[in-house]
């Protein structure tokens, strides 16, 4: 049995991770974290705590695995915190700097195994390895990337989009990134970069391919946030019999 606890576990991600755990006969939510509703009661028997009370409550349980979805500051922290007391993580919090990154994997290195990815879709990691195989034959075309997400979301652009832009770079060639476009320009050799913040939209990445007579359209579209959740059930499964290290969904998919 695989002994799972979960920071943001009143959150939109941290409740269906939960409820994934619930339907998972290999697991066990064993602590839930947030930073509001201390106390509450998840699946019957366990309590919420303090984010403050997470190394005393972290040493008590004894997880497994910690899967985080939060905010950039909290995930630092809880990170580093569950690396020390040797807890493989799953986290899926976005918006790191690289600064904040390498904390993290310094936290991590020799401690414990950890996926982060900044979209824990099965699609979404399909979806990216298409962008290398288009870039990769398309280097000539203009390339656009255009996310969106609900008006809630605070980082643009997303994690998603950022991650795909690496893997075009990388695949076409091209360094010039530009987001957004104001004025009287012409369009050089650039990836193009848009983000969208609208109602209560989940998630849809678009990366449009333009050349000659021609437009090539590569696009994923989350209708829901189960996609993400299930995905980080299934990392979890993974990270738990990983040896030390910082992994990313792609090592999870094999």
């Amino acid at each position: 049995m695989i002994r799972v606890a979960v920071t943001g576990a009143l959150g939109r991600m941290g409740s269906l991770v939960i409820e994934e755990i619930k339907k998972s006969e290999d697991m066990e939510l064993v602590a839930g974290f947030d930073i509001q509703g201390a106390g509450k009661m998840l699946l019957g028997d366990v309590r919420v705590s303090e984010a403050t009370d997470l190394n005393e409550v972290l040493t008590l349980t004894k997880p497994n695995v910690l899967i985080d979805f939060t905010s950039v500051s909290a995930s630092v922290e809880t990170v580093c915190t569950a690396a020390e007391l040797g807890i493989n993580l799953v986290v899926g919090t976005t918006g790191f700097t690289g600064e904040q990154l390498g904390q993290m994997k310094s936290a991590i290195d020799g401690h414990a195994a950890a996926v982060i990815s900044p979209n824990f879709s099965v699609g979404v990691n399909v979806f990216w390895r298409l962008l290398a195989v288009a870039a990769a034959a398309l280097k000539d075309y203009d390339i656009e990337v255009i996310e969106a997400h609900h008006n809630q979301k605070k980082d643009a652009p997303s994690g998603t989009a950022l991650a795909a832009v690496d893997v075009l770079k990388n695949a076409a060639g091209i360094a010039e990134i530009v987001h957004g476009r104001k004025g009287l320009a012409l369009r050089g050799k650039e990836i193009g970069v848009h983000a969208v913040r609208a109602g209560d939209i989940v998630g849809d990445h678009t990366v449009l391919f333009a050349g000659p007579g021609e437009r090539l359209e590569i696009k994923h579209q989350a209708h829901s946030r189960t996609a993400f959740a299930s995905g980080a059930i299934r990392a979890a499964r993974w990270i738990a019999k990983a040896k030390p290290g910082v992994y990313s969904m792609s090592d999870v998919l094999g």
